[in-house]
């Protein structure tokens, strides 16, 4: 027995030194702590691998404790493992949750993807790091979700769950009643019940519920909120919570209603979420600059020659030939012997820096707002090529399936807003990029040639935007003129195309 115990200590002392070298600056573990996460009967092995991680096996209630001086988000609770949000891109801090691919009890698969989330920059798959079944969902469709928030809960097996910190293990508290009593693990209940029963400051686990196999139910948690006191009408707060679809349902007719009654009209607050609130930072930045604007006519009678050839002579069903790429490649000749129009704009070490590739943003119009995915390496792509990458950048982006790479790295913006209608824009640069063009549609208008005679000429006015910190009138005219050579003059596009 004094043997064992000496053993026993060396082994600690000498672990301590291993986990912690700065063992005089920590505290020794009490007793409590020793029974609280080992057993008294321990046979401990240290290591030192090459990529800083310690080992410590012990057999406790035979399970495998284990260390990493990494840290990470997962804990191992009672077999249940929480699954946060990744980081989805550079500074990013939320997400909303557009979808569910899941729902409690569903078995999931290793890289199944779990749910659909939006960024400020993108729509993102969120796929699960493990094997096992969902046990909770934590959030609804809809919700804004922070970074590192766990978005629902997994029961997965223990061999599973990544190293936990030697930090989290030292500061790891037990356990009590109350904590237990709240998680909600065990009660059978959609995520849009539990968020009723959270916006009411009730426990759910004391909810009786009176659905299959004892599913707590909306009409549950309403009915418990009345008995309590909480609140009056449960029809009211019912429609309070209601899915996003049928509140909107329901604040319309209601609003007919009473119009109809009374004339009143209410307003209504409509969050801006996603591509939405990007635009809102962005433009907020953009209307700080200096703006220097040149707008020009350009004549596109030989561009619609151009275009009707392609479209005659396409053999690709389902390619359809518009006078976008055109203008795309045309811009691309342009900005080759401009580069200072192809630039960004350090504000902080007052640089500006001429990009080597010329990744020109396409604005487009979605229904979850606007969004400039860009073409890249414009300058080595055929008219061809442009036309079925322009046309994949469409779908994705009806589809709300952009990715970040897609709408990153751009270096200037076209903005075809004469497809919807109007002679032409005043368009504000999409920073860090240093200039902007708003094409207005084309339009059949008289001119008179050098002769007199009066012809009618495919006109389409465009509007240069141009960061005036960086560029000068002179330098952007000289541009135009080049673009809109190239854009009159196709044939002089194909000679100097490389």
């Amino acid at each position: 027995m004094i043997c064992r115990r000496i053993l026993l200590k060396k082994v600690w002392n000498n672990g301590r030194r291993w986990l912690l070298p700065s063992s005089s600056l920590s505290p020794v573990p009490t007793t409590a702590d020793y029974k609280r996460h080992f057993s008294t009967h321990i046979m401990a092995a240290f290591s030192l691998p090459q990529n800083n991680q310690f080992t410590l096996k012990i057999p406790y209630m035979g399970n495998i404790c284990k260390f990493s001086s990494n840290a990470v988000a997962d804990l191992l609770t009672n077999g249940i493992v929480d699954v946060p949000l990744a980081q989805t891109g550079e500074g990013i801090a939320e997400c909303e949750l557009l979808k569910w691919f899941i729902q409690e009890g569903d078995e999931v698969e290793e890289f199944q993807p779990l749910c659909e989330v939006q960024s400020d920059k993108a729509t993102i798959e969120i796929t699960s790091r493990y094997k096992g079944r969902v046990a909770q969902v934590l959030h609804v469709p809809g919700s804004i979700v922070k970074v590192g928030e766990t978005l629902l809960k997994m029961a997965v097996e223990d061999t599973q769950v990544p190293l936990v910190t030697l930090s989290n293990l030292e500061n790891e508290k037990q356990p009590d009643t109350k904590s237990n009593k709240d998680f909600t693990g065990g009660v059978l209940s959609t995520p849009a019940v539990r968020n009723l029963a959270k916006e009411h400051g009730i426990n759910i686990n004391e909810v009786q519920g009176s659905g299959k196999d004892g599913r707590v139910l909306k009409e549950d948690v309403l009915k418990y909120a009345t008995q309590e006191g909480i609140i009056k009408d449960p029809l009211v707060t019912a429609t309070a919570t209601a899915d996003l679809g049928q509140l909107l349902h329901r604040e319309k007719s209601s609003l007919l209603k009473s119009a109809q009654v009374s004339g009143h009209y209410e307003d209504t607050i409509v969050p801006l979420r996603g591509f939405q609130r990007t635009m809102v930072k962005t433009m907020s930045m953009a209307a700080k600059v200096p703006h220097f604007h040149y707008v020009e006519e350009i004549d596109c009678d030989a561009l619609a020659e151009l275009k009707a050839s392609f479209q005659t002579n396409n053999l690709e069903p389902g390619l359809k030939f518009t006078f976008l790429p055109v203008l795309i490649k045309s811009l691309s000749m342009a900005l080759s012997k401009y580069p200072m129009v192809n630039s960004c704009f350090n504000e902080e070490s007052v640089e500006v820096i001429l990009r080597g590739s010329h990744n020109i943003g396409i604005a487009m119009a979605t229904p979850n707002g606007l969004v400039v995915p860009n073409i890249k390496n414009v300058q080595s792509l055929s008219i061809l090529e442009i036309t079925k990458e322009l046309s994949r950048l469409q779908q994705l982006s009806l589809d709300n399936k952009l990715s970040p790479a897609d709408i990153s790295g751009g270096t200037i913006t076209l903005s075809n807003i004469g497809a919807i209608g109007g002679k032409f824009g005043a368009p504000i640069v999409n920073l860090p990029e240093v200039a902007i063009i708003a094409m207005g549609r084309i339009q059949k208008l008289p001119r008179v040639a050098d002769d007199g005679d009066v012809y009618s000429a495919s006109i389409m006015t465009v509007n240069i935007g141009a960061d005036h910190r960086v560029l000068d009138g002179a330098t952007v005219a000289r541009f135009c003129n080049e673009w809109k050579r190239f854009i009159e003059k196709p044939e002089l596009l194909m000679l100097h195309m490389k």
